[in-house]
């Protein structure tokens, strides 16, 4: 139990907070998926969109928790959890890295592989068998214990070289920018009006996806079903606060006689 009745305070119980957290996460992935899919209709621009597919990702995900955590986990709720929060949501913000580093052409290409990949990750993950049996009543299942190599592999990728890309993007923008230098490859056009906000945005994403890869690090202090949800929590408000420092409009004088709104972009 939490909280301290002492004071007259309710005590808040362990199963309620384990609801309250994946709710938490849901809505702020959401309130971040609309962020940026409202950016990518005013804008169109490829990272916009990859980023509102990895947030709808996530989103997906914290349901399935929070349905889990209120009702109990099933084979379909694990199953739509694995998917979208252990495999796929990584990789498709790793894919906006992609667009601001590496230009258009680099992205589309990648975009179309990692589609391909995204569908059969799907159909692996939703088809495989599973050793249901091995799940004791209440604990959150694992997919080390319940599948065999094909998910496991599809999440090792996700969550581990999707994740390096973004992290080593972030630190190589960063490089980028503060020498002076157009922190993206040759053919990609990038515009950075605010060394500082760069910086500070991209470091915000780095140890937000950091956070998301920390769960099994938690999960023998916390429990697999908390140190997710916290995981989830932190790291989604982390990545939302990047993206918000990085979409502060500044102005940026083009002639004399005409001042355009620009946009920090990471």
């Amino acid at each position: 139990m939490f909280g301290d009745s002492s004071f007259g305070l309710p005590l808040v119980s362990a199963a309620t907070l384990d609801t309250a957290l994946p709710a938490a996460a849901t809505i702020v992935a959401s309130a971040f998926a609309l962020s940026t899919f409202d950016r990518w209709l005013r804008r169109r621009r490829p990272h916009d969109a990859a980023w509102t597919v990895s947030l709808v990702l996530f989103a997906l995900g914290s349901v399935a928790l929070w349905w889990a955590e209120s009702r109990g986990w099933s084979r379909a709720s694990f199953r739509v959890f694995y998917v979208a929060g252990a495999i796929l949501n990584v990789p498709w913000l790793a894919l906006g890295t992609i667009y601001l580093l590496g230009g258009r052409a680099i992205g589309d290409r990648v975009r179309a592989w990692l589609i391909g990949l995204s569908g059969a990750a799907v159909g692996v993950t939703l088809t495989a068998p599973m050793s249901w049996s091995q799940v004791e009543d209440g604990a959150m299942p694992k997919g080390s214990e319940l599948f065999d190599a094909a998910p496991r592999a599809f999440a090792a990728v996700g969550s581990g070289v999707a994740a390096l890309v973004i992290v080593i993007g972030a630190l190589w923008s960063i490089g980028r920018a503060a020498r002076g230098r157009v922190p993206a490859l040759a053919g990609a056009t990038r515009h950075v009006t605010h060394i500082g906000r760069h910086t500070v945005a991209n470091v915000l994403i780095a140890v937000g996806t950091l956070v998301l890869s920390a769960s099994g690090s938690l999960a023998g202090r916390l429990g697999e079903d908390r140190a997710f949800a916290v995981t989830l929590v932190i790291g989604v408000v982390i990545l939302f606060a990047g993206f918000l420092v990085a979409s502060v409009p500044t102005l940026r004088s083009e002639r004399p006689s005409q001042q355009l709104p620009e946009m920090v972009v990471r």
